[in-house]
């Protein structure tokens, strides 16, 4: 999609369905909640059996609004922290200014 091209939101849904159903076919009730998340500024958390497509959803979703994309495999163990770090308090680095 040209960035110079402004689209009604009606005719931007249709683009980015179109484009996505290029390489995923058959969920567009998942994309249409993926695109209202997207638009409130949410998150998404794609649940499924190995297998259904969705790195290759999240993937063809992320190319048609030209965004990035990273995938997390996630574990029974997993942490927030180990994707998004840690923050640890050092008082020696902080400094005071009165």
């Amino acid at each position: 999609m040209n960035q110079s091209e402004i689209l009604e939101p009606k005719e931007w849904y249709n683009k980015i369905v179109q484009n996505i159903n290029k390489v995923f076919f058959g969920k567009e009730n998942v994309i249409r909640k993926i695109i209202i998340a997207i638009l409130s500024k949410g998150h998404v958390l794609l649940e499924d059996v190995p297998g259904v497509g969705k790195t290759i959803l999240s993937r063809a979703i992320a190319n048609s609004i030209e965004a990035s994309f990273s995938r997390i495999q996630c574990t029974p163990d997993l942490l927030p922290a180990d994707i998004l770090g840690v923050s640890i308090y050092n008082p020696k680095a902080v400094s005071y200014t009165h």
